[in-house]
């Protein structure tokens, strides 16, 4: 049987965050491991909070989020925001796409949250929004559709 998703990727509490989730590949050999395991925390059924602290190597030589590293969180948030809101994915989704509007430069030294909302939800596609937060305010916007996976992995 080949694996799932729901196999590959941890969700188990965060020792560290009561009422938080760990959400991330449990092996660190994708680009997922560049983020470290998100922490996520459920915020309603159609609503969750996905964070991150940010790392040097995600940083421009300003010391700032570079704008690359914000893109890549936003979409990977946007599959562990879907556990957070009650979404359990056994097969292997994709981003359709993934619209992004940057609003202030994010900051390389503190945690960068996601805040990811489920606006719809088809039999095949998931559609989402949100916002991506630091203690100074708003950093990005973005909006994503995600097309929902079947058992096996896509093939090369």
């Amino acid at each position: 049987m080949k694996p799932t998703t729901l196999d590959l990727f941890r969700w188990e509490p965060d020792p560290a965050n009561p009422g938080w989730m760990l959400w991330g590949p449990r092996e660190n050999a994708q680009f997922n491991s560049l983020y470290g395991p998100l922490s996520v925390l459920s915020e309603g059924p159609a609503r969750a909070r996905v964070r991150f602290t940010p790392q040097p190597l995600l940083t421009s030589i300003s010391g700032a989020m570079h704008g690359g590293a914000i893109a890549g969180f936003i979409d990977i948030a946007l599959f562990a925001g879907l556990r957070g809101c009650g979404v359990e994915q056994g097969g292997f989704a994709s981003t359709i796409d993934l619209s992004i509007q940057y609003a202030a430069p994010g900051s390389g030294d503190e945690p960068m949250d996601a805040i990811v909302e489920l606006t719809r939800e088809t039999r095949r596609m998931v559609f989402l929004r949100g916002t991506v937060e630091q203690s100074f305010g708003t950093v990005a916007a973005f909006m994503a559709t995600i097309r929902k996976g079947s058992a096996a992995p896509p093939q090369a």
